[in-house]
């Protein structure tokens, strides 16, 4: 009885040596996703090469109309609608590549294929966007309204989820912009989107953007 007591005792601090060493090893292992994961935290993309379309000037997409003006000459001016390929009609020069161009470009171009039929005092050519219907995204994913939305002005990526409803109740906190051909992933932390701190992270929405709220 003594002998059975006295291996009882001297094995008890090893036990209770391998239980703490095993308890530590479990929480260890427990903490460890959320180490790497605070470890993680923070933008994990360079958002300042994304473009801001905001401080430049407009690019003429598909639908979007356009009014075409040539200075005392109403015979060849003109308010046209680009067509789904991009071209406008315009009178006596045909048809002009419009989508993905400025009206600054256009006016240049217009006037250098007017100039065969107009002298240079004449050449006084404006082109104006009257109405914006080329610029549209996509929101889909786990928010109220999923689906295909235009907008006249420009809208960054939390503006866009709030046109779609806003999150469900199952959403996730992060969202992904899918953008460009080949297309590129962009991730997005709503909540740092949100704060003041992180503001460059609401990047404006392009067209033909996806947003993929998981």
């Amino acid at each position: 009885m003594g002998r059975l007591a006295t291996e009882m005792l001297s094995s008890f601090p090893l036990a209770m040596r391998l239980s703490s060493f095993a308890l530590a090893f479990g929480v260890f292992v427990a903490s460890a996703p959320l180490l790497a994961a605070c470890a993680s935290a923070g933008p994990r993309y360079d958002y300042a090469k994304e473009p801001d379309p905001r401080g430049q000037e407009f690019q003429v997409g598909p639908l979007d109309q356009l009014n075409v003006v040539v200075w005392k000459n109403r015979d060849m001016s003109a308010e046209v609608t680009v067509r789904p390929d991009g071209i406008i009609t315009l009178p006596l020069i045909g048809d002009v590549k419009a989508a993905d161009r400025t009206p600054s470009e256009l006016q240049k171009d217009i006037a250098k294929r007017l100039s065969d039929y107009l002298r240079e005092e004449e050449l006084a050519v404006s082109v104006g966007v009257s109405a914006v219907n080329s610029y549209h995204f996509t929101v889909m994913g786990a928010v109220e309204r999923a689906g295909y939305y235009t907008s006249r002005t420009y809208v960054t990526a939390v503006e866009a989820v709030a046109i779609a409803g806003g999150p469900t109740r199952f959403a996730g906190n992060e969202i992904t912009i899918v953008r460009g051909n080949p297309p590129r992933k962009i991730p997005i932390d709503l909540r740092r989107a949100t704060s003041s701190e992180h503001a460059n992270e609401n990047i404006v929405v392009l067209r033909g953007d996806v947003i993929v709220v998981p």
